[in-house]
Order: C-alpha cells, then structure tokens, then sequence
C-alpha cells in the first residue's frame, strides 16, 4: 500500500490517513484505497446499482489515471463506493475527452466507524509499461472537498497533471 497525502490547500478532517495499491493483471488491473479516520462524519454517497456514471468525483470518490510510458494519452477511471464507476480517455492534458471502452468495473465496499475498503477490479485494456496516479477525493457534510495524492504538481489540486502520475507498472 502507497500513502496518499493530503494536499496542502485542504483543511484536516477526521480522515487521518488514506492509502492505496494497483496491481496490473491480464485482464486490466485491480486497485484498493483504504481510509483511516473516523467514517461517519464524511459524506459517502449511497450504494446503487453498479452502472457508468458521470460526475462521481463531485463527492466521496477514488480516482485511478493510467498513462503509457512515454505517451500524452490516458485514460481516467472513478470509483464510487456507491458502486458506480466512470472511464474516460483523453488524447493529452484535458484534452478529446470520450468514454473508454470497459469491458467490466467491479466494486465492493466495506467501512466501519473507524475505517473504510474499496476494492475494485479493472477489465480493461490497459497498456504497460505506463504511468499511474492512485488518487481521493473526499467530501466533508460542510460541502468542504479534500484532496489526496502520492503527488500533487504545484499550485492547486489538478489529478490530470502528469505529476501525479508516481508509479511505474509493468506486468
């Protein structure tokens, strides 16, 4: 597991501290994001039926970018403890966004007072060696947002940068 950090822009909460892992496999990659904190007193959104969604990272969400080495294109994929999920693939830094082609997103979340788990399962085409950005964003009841990383470029949270991107995979 990776610890995340918190970015320095975003006030403490009761989430002491998030960490995260990715590990590629054939059919794409598997990702969990575990939460240490005290779970009540964030806003998680309500399960729903596993499906496509847009907009998830409005709220509670983990985000995971994957980037071939040596490449500008990437693919973004959100990760609600709803259970639902997004994929997008952009040809460069924000740029020709579309919806990524997926052959299948399974989440399972667990949480407790003190601690949440999400897991989830990635089949998808995935290209390697590549770049990887685990990331979290999570949504406090004051409508405050907290930003977490294993790295944030300078300046304001911004995921797509290319400086979050801290892991190397290979399979």
């Amino acid at each position: 597991m990776h610890p995340l950090m918190l970015h320095r822009a975003c006030d403490l909460g009761p989430i002491r501290a998030i960490t995260a892992s990715v590990t590629a496999t054939t059919q794409g990659c598997e990702v969990e994001f575990r939460l240490d904190g005290h779970i009540p007193a964030i806003i998680l959104p309500p399960p729903a039926p596993p499906a496509r969604r847009d907009n998830l990272w409005k709220t509670t969400c983990f985000e995971v970018f994957w980037q071939p080495l040596g490449d500008t294109c990437y693919r973004e994929f959100n990760l609600s403890p709803s259970g639902q999920w997004a994929a997008y693939d952009f040809d460069s830094f924000r740029k020709a966004i579309r919806d990524a082609p997926v052959e299948a997103i399974a989440i399972a979340c667990s949480h407790t007072d003190n601690g949440m788990a999400l897991k989830a399962s990635i089949a998808a085409k995935l290209p390697d060696p590549a770049q990887v950005a685990l990331n979290a964003i999570v949504e406090h009841p004051n409508g405050a947002m907290q930003y977490w990383a294993m790295a944030f470029p300078p300046g304001t949270p911004e995921f797509h940068s290319e400086a979050c991107r801290a892991l190397i995979i290979e399979r």
